[in-house]
């Protein structure tokens, strides 16, 4: 009895005969043999290697050019990226308006001009050449309701600035927070001036 295998005739299978199948595998023309082609056979990998190398050959190889030409491509997009980061006083200022951008929920005036931010400090982060800024403040208030609100919406900051990697927020409540460190800004808000 010949060999069968499975056909078929609408969804139902049904056994034929192998003689009516010619299965032959084809042996692919080295010359068609493209790079991130598959070698299925001893044939089409010596081919493939006589063509692109062995493995080992390639992972030591550079990508496109020599080592010199990469060096170099890549100390030009380093110096195209490092021109676009801000310096560390313009980050120092994007940070205000940020911050300047925040009110305090139970008060018409932003955290800035409230006098609730102590200190600004902005540096180059070495290993990833983005920004890393500090900020120290404080709260109207140590019993402040909405503190954790105002802290985290400062922690966000990184989200919304391009090149600000991370900011660390310090609440400190020495020098407590007293009306004298408002902005005239603020006073004039506030009915106070």
């Amino acid at each position: 009895m010949a060999e069968s295998v499975p056909k078929s005739v609408q969804g139902c299978p049904l056994w034929v005969p192998t003689s009516q199948y010619k299965m032959e595998k084809i042996m692919k023309d080295p010359n068609d043999i493209k790079v991130d082609d598959i070698p299925t056979t001893m044939e089409e990998l010596k081919a493939y290697e006589a063509k692109f190398g062995t493995q080992s050959m390639r992972d030591a190889a550079p990508a496109d050019g020599t080592d010199e030409e990469i060096k170099k491509q890549m100390q030009t997009q380093k110096e195209a990226f490092l021109a676009k980061v801000p310096n560390d006083d313009k980050m120092k200022e994007m940070v205000i308006e940020q911050l300047k951008s925040i009110y305090d929920p139970e008060l018409p005036v932003n955290i800035y001009d409230l006098g609730l931010i102590y200190a600004i400090d902005c540096w180059t982060d070495e290993a990833t050449a983005l920004k890393k800024c500090k900020v120290m403040m404080t709260l109207t208030s140590a019993t402040c309701s909405m503190s954790e609100m105002i802290v985290d919406l400062v922690k966000s900051i990184p989200a919304r600035l391009e090149y600000l990697e991370d900011l660390e927020v310090e609440l400190v409540f020495d020098p407590p927070w007293s009306q004298e460190k408002m902005s005239d800004e603020a006073k004039l808000t506030m009915g106070l001036l």
